[in-house]
């Protein structure tokens, strides 16, 4: 500490005075904070000095920071004092850059912070040694300075609120983007469904003309010759062979079995849309009783088409009471875990799935036998944006709106290992639920 002519100490006041980023933030508060950043998704991130020097790293395996890095300034009563920087190479995107503005302002919180502390702590021991004239200066002086923090700490608060609602807007339109090619996906698979039925209702009606057209042929051959007055045996040898020509005999055996395989066809359009419907539950709204197994059979169904060929899929239903509860948000959930499943595992699959009352609790086992989840990432697969599918191929939503689905219902969701091999997904659900815990 400085002293004076006369030998006493004497403070050196922070204000006014060009202060470092390193003299005013720690490196273990700013490790903390780029190591959090990194669990975030911003792996990589560097702070830097003005001059371009990093002062501190999440990581010793990114190349040092570059001109063109992305990058946020780190201000200190409204100067810059360093900046953010993120690889280029890093993954870019919206989320990214609100991420990286948002850890700029948290430092530049944080160095103004503790830049007022110091401030504070030098103040009290300089009141201790000063005068009373000399106190009613600082006092002042402080005033003013209290007025400024004041004004950047409600600047900053505003611009943590503003980044705050683009994450939020940013997750939810992601989800909603989720949703929305999930039901793309479904339409696809069922239009395919579809067709696949109406093709042969359509041969079969094809066939039948051809089979109704020489009904007619026969039955005017047989009017025309009555209508002489008599049949002679020539016209009965000849409509005999006339019959036999146009296999009347086979075509009528045949005509039931084609009248059946159509109206089999037509059912089966009418489950699959019916299927469809109640897997959305657009005539419903708001909560509705539910019978889970019913509603596990509905998504199952509309999912055919996913199902990779050779699958053995597994049924352990126990009966269940019904339970109030959104049907197309749990249809939603069931989607994402069978969907999970089947693209964990593509052949020689098994999924197996059991539904039981335990208590005042309804539950369901998923069990496949994929390659099952690392138990250093149990803790982070429900996380959102988490995925361990290659860059492009997941968004790392899917569990993510299954666990909010299940807690806004009062429940769980856990997964452990199942025996063998591969993954079980275990949910516990209230069969009744207090006001609190009505799904949002």
């Amino acid at each position: 500490m400085p002293t004076d002519s006369e030998g006493r100490k004497r403070i050196v006041y922070c204000v006014g005075e060009e202060r470092a980023l390193r003299d005013v933030l720690p490196e273990s508060e700013a490790a903390a904070l780029l190591e959090a950043a990194s669990r975030a998704g911003l792996r990589g991130v560097r702070v830097v000095d003005p001059g371009g020097m990093a002062l501190w790293g999440s990581g010793d395996d990114v190349p040092p920071p570059a001109e063109g890095d992305p990058r946020r300034t780190i201000l200190l009563e409204g100067e810059p004092v360093g900046s953010v920087v993120l690889p280029a190479a890093a993954a870019g995107g919206e989320t990214r850059d609100a991420l990286l503005a948002l850890l700029a302002d948290t430092f530049t919180a944080m160095a103004h912070n503790n830049l007022k502390r110091m401030l504070l702590t030098e103040t009290h021991t300089e009141v201790v040694n000063r005068s009373y004239e000399e106190l009613l200066e600082t006092n002042r002086s402080l005033a003013a300075s209290e007025q400024r923090y004041r004004e950047l700490a409600g600047t900053l608060e505003i611009k943590v609120r503003e980044r705050t609602e683009e994450l939020s807007r940013a997750m939810a339109r992601m989800v909603q983007q989720e949703k929305m090619a999930s039901v793309g996906q479904l339409a696809a698979g069922v239009a395919h469904e579809i067709n696949n039925p109406l093709a042969f209702v359509t041969s079969n009606l094809q066939t039948l003309k051809k089979y109704t057209d020489r009904f007619l042929d026969i039955i005017a051959r047989y009017q025309r010759v009555f209508e002489q007055g008599g049949v002679a045996q020539q016209d009965r040898d000849d409509l005999r062979k006339h019959r036999e020509s146009l296999r009347v005999d086979a075509i009528s055996a045949d005509a039931g079995d084609l009248l059946r395989q159509t109206l089999e066809g037509t059912e089966r359009v009418r489950k699959i849309v019916a299927d469809l419907k109640g897997f959305s539950h657009v005539d419903e709204e708001g909560e509705a009783p539910a019978d889970l197994n019913r509603e596990i059979d509905r998504t199952l169904s509309v999912m055919t088409h996913e199902i990779p060929a050779g699958a053995e899929i597994v049924r352990k239903f126990s009966p269940l009471p019904v339970i109030p509860c959104r049907p197309g948000a749990f249809n939603q959930l069931f989607l994402g875990l069978f969907r999970n499943a089947f693209q964990a595992r593509h052949e020689e699959l098994r999924l197996s799935i059991r539904t039981w009352v335990s208590g005042d609790r309804v539950r369901i086992a998923f069990a496949d036998n994929g390659p099952g989840v690392p138990a250093d990432l149990r803790t982070r697969i429900f996380e959102p944006f988490f995925t361990t599918r290659d860059v492009g191929k997941g968004k790392g939503l899917g569990l993510t709106v299954a666990y909010d689905i299940v807690t806004a219902h009062g429940g769980t969701i856990d997964v452990e290992d199942t025996p063998g091999g591969g993954a079980t997904f275990v949910l516990q659900l209230p069969i009744r639920r207090g006001s609190h815990d009505q799904i949002r």
